[in-house]
């Protein structure tokens, strides 16, 4: 029999890393167990695609005893949440026990500029900091990969209303640069490196989306996608903060946000890296590619999803 590749997060919201690496791994042929917090209608989803569904939470030392037992190869990611170093520490303790032969470790770029004396206003990137330390520690075959900020978890999210309603993207960035990435370009990577796991062991991959550009730039790829004219209006972070708190985000993720925006201005994502080139054999996809395909979600007749 198959030793399943385990995948945590797999029900996740659509968009979300872990749901689309099961998809691709699937679609691979690949035995797949994908690790849900509830067995509700996006577990049946997987359960349909062929993939062994199991219930877990990343915090229970008996359950994710039950989801590791048997997979040689893992992939571990979770959302921003202040339980996060706990459950980064709890899996890998369990996926040290049964002797866990490549575990992939979804970070994020901010660490590559962090170090003991050197952090961020975000609780966020201090225990991913943190995580990556213990997980180097534990002696594990541990992969990092560290995307930029993703196209699906922020700008989907983010400025799907404004240029809905006004056709203005309107964020706190200043004139800073940044490399959006997809979450479908993030899922092929780890998908390449989880099925020859070897080579990619003790490594920390980079990943960014084609270009390095500030907000005026890609509100011009905005506008070309939607065939529509769309501007960027930079905003003060503290308007933005309090409307990301009136929509109910949780504070430690708007702190977490906030801190992105400060590090957006002072031009801390302004990055570029080939590795998705060099892994997958395709380039990444661009901001304009990516509205295009998501133009519904940006045009005034659409839902909010």
């Amino acid at each position: 029999m198959v030793n399943p590749i385990l995948v945590t997060g797999a029900a996740g919201r659509v968009g979300g890393i872990g749901h689309k690496l099961t998809e691709l791994l699937l679609a691979q042929g690949k035995a797949v167990r994908a690790m849900v917090r509830t067995d509700d209608e996006r577990a049946r989803e997987l359960r349909e695609k062929g993939a062994e569904v199991v219930v877990g939470d990343l915090l229970d030392l008996d359950s994710m005893h039950r989801v590791i037992a048997g997979c040689e190869t893992m992939y571990f990611g979770m959302s921003v949440s202040d339980t996060y170093l706990a459950a980064t520490v709890n899996v890998a303790a369990v996926a040290k026990q049964h002797d866990v032969q490549a575990f992939i470790n979804m970070s994020q770029m901010t660490l590559a500029q962090m170090s003991i004396t050197e952090t961020t206003a975000s609780p966020q990137h201090k225990l991913h900091w943190l995580a990556e330390q213990a997980l180097n520690w534990s002696g594990l075959p541990v992969v990092h990969v560290r995307p930029t900020v993703l196209l699906e978890g922020f700008f989907r999210v983010v400025t799907a209303q404004s240029v809905r309603e006004s056709n203005q993207i309107r964020l706190p960035f200043g004139e800073g640069k940044t490399s959006p990435v997809a979450v479908e370009d993030v899922a092929r990577v780890v998908a390449t490196v989880l099925g020859n796991p070897q080579p990619h062991i003790g490594k920390t991959y980079y990943l960014t989306g084609p270009q390095s550009e500030n907000m005026y730039f890609y509100a011009q790829e905005y506008s070309q996608a939607l065939g529509r004219p769309i501007t960027y209006q930079d905003i003060p972070v503290e308007a933005w903060r309090a409307g990301l708190l009136e929509h109910g985000l949780p504070i430690h993720l708007v702190n977490h946000l906030v801190t992105m925006a400060d590090l957006h201005r002072a031009g801390r994502y302004d990055r570029l890296s080939d590795d998705i080139h060099a892994l997958t054999g395709q380039g990444p996809l661009s901001m304009q590619d990516f509205i295009k395909q998501n133009a519904a979600t940006f045009t005034a007749s659409a839902k909010e999803g």
